[in-house]
């Protein structure tokens, strides 16, 4: 477990996760509202070379990010009802391109997540101390 006190540190891993990724890979973050989600996915996106300025696509659903060296694609699960849903905003195609897909709240359709996805988990301590659990998506289902 990783334990993350600031938003710089926060950052600092999403840089530092951003090194160890390569072309298709998945980025699955599960947590709560303000554990840390968009702040971890805006140090992955400025670790791969953006210079982009990263904001939770809520209601755009995704963010296309291709300045780095790798596209980044940002998707928010957060306000979607269905899988369908998630098909329907292009997701075949994305996870075709060769990029890094970085998703928020993706535990609601792991279904839709394909093998090898890398799952993290952020969970906010009383402290307000972020801890970061990387696992698989069935880690944190009661």
């Amino acid at each position: 477990m990783i334990e993350l006190a600031s938003v710089e540190e926060t950052l600092h891993w999403g840089r530092e996760l951003a090194c160890t990724l390569k072309p298709g890979d998945v980025v699955a973050l599960v947590g709560t509202l303000g554990a840390g989600k968009t702040h971890a996915t805006k140090g992955i996106v400025a670790g791969l070379g953006s210079l982009a300025n990263v904001s939770s696509p809520t209601f755009t659903l995704v963010h296309e990010y291709n300045d780095g060296r790798l596209p980044a694609f940002h998707f928010d699960f957060y306000r979607l009802d269905s899988a369908e849903e998630v098909l329907g905003v292009g997701w075949d195609d994305i996870l075709a391109a060769d990029g890094v897909v970085i998703v928020e709240w993706a535990d609601r359709f792991p279904e839709l997540l394909p093998e090898g996805t890398r799952w993290f988990y952020f969970t906010i301590r009383e402290d307000g101390v972020r801890e970061v659990e990387e696992g698989d998506e069935m880690i944190n289902e009661e």
